[in-house]
């Protein structure tokens, strides 16, 4: 049994940390393998306040959600129920670090959603880690990993229309444009796709 932290809500902006024993399954799970720069792990609750930066960046409002998380101690809820849980199916976004300093700059991952037919290719980095190649690095890795242990043969990816990096960024991954929808939220989205090799 391993001693995980639990946030439970008790108000808006009221937080009690509750602390119980749980075995989780998401360790049996692979992971994407290390690249030349980069490490791709399980986030946990000691994540909460990357969690928090990687959240309040100008760049996740405008071009993923806007949400009300405004402290570490929600930080760790959105973990719990948006990140950590995923795990447990053997996706989820992992936690992407730089191999030398273990400093966590971004999440990249796979997620299952209702309103898709193919498993989705997300991922978000600190904007002070945009434009060296570390996102790209990172999703290479993740895409090998949806190929080879998932034995996935298509991956999908989605984001607005005005994210014009994203929208580089995965065409320089293989990314090919299908079609604009709009999600649950009736957000304008673009949904791209990858046919993968094993």
């Amino acid at each position: 049994m391993q001693q995980s932290l639990h946030l439970v809500r008790r108000s808006p902006r009221q937080w009690r940390i509750n602390l119980s024993d749980s075995s989780h399954t998401a360790s049996c799970h692979p992971l994407p393998r290390a690249t030349e720069r980069l490490n791709l792990r399980r986030a946990t609750e000691l994540d909460a306040g990357f969690m928090l930066k990687l959240l309040s960046e100008p760049s996740w409002r405008r071009f993923i959600s806007q949400h009300d998380v405004d402290s570490i101690a929600a930080a760790g809820v959105y973990l719990q129920e948006r990140i950590i849980k995923g795990y447990d199916s053997g996706l989820g976004f992992w936690l992407v670090e730089l191999k030398e300093s273990q400093t966590p700059i971004g999440i990249c991952g796979l997620v299952d959603r209702d309103y898709l037919e193919q498993t989705d290719l997300g991922f978000a980095f600190l904007e002070a880690f945009w434009g060296q190649g570390l996102a790209a690095e990172s999703a290479r890795s993740v895409i090998d990993f949806a190929a080879t242990q998932l034995a996935k043969d298509a991956l999908l990816a989605i984001t607005v229309p005005e994210n014009k990096s994203s929208i580089q960024l995965l065409a320089k991954l293989g990314f090919k444009f299908g079609r604009n929808t709009v999600n649950p939220n009736d957000e304008a989205i673009a949904i791209y796709e990858l046919r993968l090799e094993a």
